[in-house]
């Protein structure tokens, strides 16, 4: 890792450190009704599968808190319970045996009540994400200063184990806000846009703005907020701490764009490809993948194909298969993604 990280507190949430210099997490949020324990279940098991390592979990009544007490004796990720408004909402969570609250101090009903939550919490060991949104800051209010203010209730209450997000729904305020609360505070932070977008533009937007802050070594958990699957969340947050070496390499394949010399199906297999190997490094419990790339003509293929573990070279209806630069033999596209399978380590 060629990144300085930020020195931060660390705390625990459940099984999970997180501060501390520990490696940073990826997190989503759980879409299925909150009061349906097997569907969130089912969803957190999906999620933890894809790579997360929190999932959090709406509670909008005391039943939904009584509903997340069951998910989480089964569930393999510690998970985080949402509150808003109702502050009796966060002592029923913690109760249920939550690992970790996300509040806002602000909208639980004042002081009296955030200490109620304080002192539960601190009894419990359980931590709290101060998390501050641009779309909810009262006025004359920035999101740094909401969020210190916040912080500062819960500290006064003799509380510590503290995470703060800071989210606008732009990439420019969003790196302002959180490059000027790493200057004033040791606190873990959380990452992420809020409101990015669907897959497309929330990608971009959650992957520009994570990437500058995490190179300048900010951040220690972060979430990719998309109008889509949680799952796919997880999997663009994990390769966004791939792509700048915080995370173990995962199922990458290395493939051209195509061009008017592609005589194969280069898209198809490579994201076939890519698939097979993601569930061959789960079923072998995250093992580091050989690089793999797919090439569609002779242009660029072979000098890929030779920087490769393993390569898969277009020709005309067919590829001809590389392993460790060397050409091995021709493959259909129907047997591309065994060949790359069989050529694997100890496969």
């Amino acid at each position: 890792m060629m990144f300085t990280r930020a020195q931060t507190r660390a705390l625990r949430i459940g099984g999970l450190s997180l501060g501390g210099g520990a490696p940073v997490s990826v997190q989503t949020m759980a879409t299925a009704d909150p009061h349906d324990a097997a569907a969130l279940a089912a969803q957190v098991a999906r999620c933890a599968e894809a790579g997360a390592a929190l999932v959090r979990l709406t509670v909008p009544d005391v039943d939904a808190a009584r509903v997340l007490g069951e998910v989480r004796k089964s569930s393999p990720v510690p998970l985080v319970a949402d509150i808003h408004f109702d502050y009796r909402c966060a002592l029923a969570a913690i109760e249920a045996g939550t690992d970790a609250l996300r509040l806002n101090p602000g909208n639980i009903g004042g002081r009296e009540n955030v200490r109620a939550v304080a002192r539960a919490a601190k009894a419990k060991c359980v931590p709290i994400r101060v998390g501050v949104n641009g779309g909810s800051l009262e006025k004359g209010e920035t999101l740094v200063s909401s969020a210190l203010k916040h912080v500062k209730l819960l500290e006064d209450e003799g509380f510590r184990d503290i995470v703060i997000s800071v989210k606008a729904s732009d990439v420019p305020r969003t790196v302002a806000a959180y490059r000027e609360l790493a200057e004033k505070t040791d606190c873990p932070l959380h990452l992420g846009v809020t409101e990015a977008g669907t897959f497309l533009p929330g990608t971009v937007r959650s992957s520009v703005a994570m990437g500058i802050l995490l190179a300048e070594g900010i951040g220690d958990t972060i979430r990719v907020s998309l109008t889509d699957e949680p799952e796919q969340e997880v999997r663009v947050g994990l390769e966004i701490l791939r792509a700048l070496e915080l995370a173990p390499p995962g199922a990458s394949v290395t493939s051209c764009p195509t061009c008017g010399r592609t005589r194969v199906d280069v898209r198809g297999v490579a994201t076939e490809v890519e698939a097979a190997l993601e569930q061959y490094r789960l079923e072998r419990g995250n093992v580091v993948l050989p690089r793999v790339a797919v090439m569609g003509c002779a242009v660029n293929g072979p000098g890929e194909a030779k920087g490769a573990d393993i390569a898969l070279c277009g020709g005309d209806g067919e590829f001809l298969l590389y392993v460790h630069g060397k050409p091995v033999r021709k493959v259909k596209p129907s047997e591309a993604v065994a060949a790359v399978l069989s050529s694997m380590p100890n496969s």
